[in-house]
């Protein structure tokens, strides 16, 4: 027999979400033990529709709602070769794909990490270490990246898709 799959959809809503700061939130309590943060921040993907889930495998995964991004650049290192690190809320530290990084019509920047599939947004305190490479042109705000002659325009976030 196999399951109804309208039983399956509401069984995954899982009454979590990730607040702005991206923190995890349940029945409106942080998450505070750190090995079941940890937990899910490795769990955290996306589908291809664009809903987060926390997964385990193929078949097992639970839907979240996110608040704005899942993931948080809480700071950014400028490294001596010109590249730029991003240390994420979940712990983790990656290097920035300058392709990625967008401007909402706030002027809050945002980028995709774990290899396109995880939107993060720029702590006001990661930006502001980015704003030296940021300068405005007659199209906009445009990134100044080592070895590029022309800076590359700020793409507009268009929602939470790539």
């Amino acid at each position: 027999m196999q399951p109804d799959p309208e039983l399956i959809e509401r069984l995954r809503r899982s009454g979590i979400r990730i607040d702005r700061e991206g923190q995890f939130i349940h029945e409106g309590e942080p998450v505070r033990h750190q090995g079941l943060r940890e937990a899910l921040f490795r769990w955290l993907d996306r589908l291809d529709d664009g809903r987060y889930v926390l997964r385990l495998d193929e078949r097992r995964f639970a839907y979240i709602d996110v608040d704005d991004t899942p993931l948080v650049v809480r700071a950014l290192r400028l490294e001596s070769d010109g590249a730029v690190t991003l240390q994420l809320s979940d712990g983790a530290e990656e290097p920035l794909d300058p392709t990625t990084l967008t401007i909402d019509a706030e002027g809050m920047l945002r980028c995709w990490v774990r290899g396109g599939r995880i939107e993060a947004r720029l702590a006001n305190s990661a930006a502001a270490v980015l704003a030296e490479r940021i300068t405005e042109t007659s199209r906009g705000p445009a990134l100044l990246w080592p070895g590029h002659a022309q800076p590359r325009p700020l793409a507009k976030r268009r929602g939470s898709r790539p």
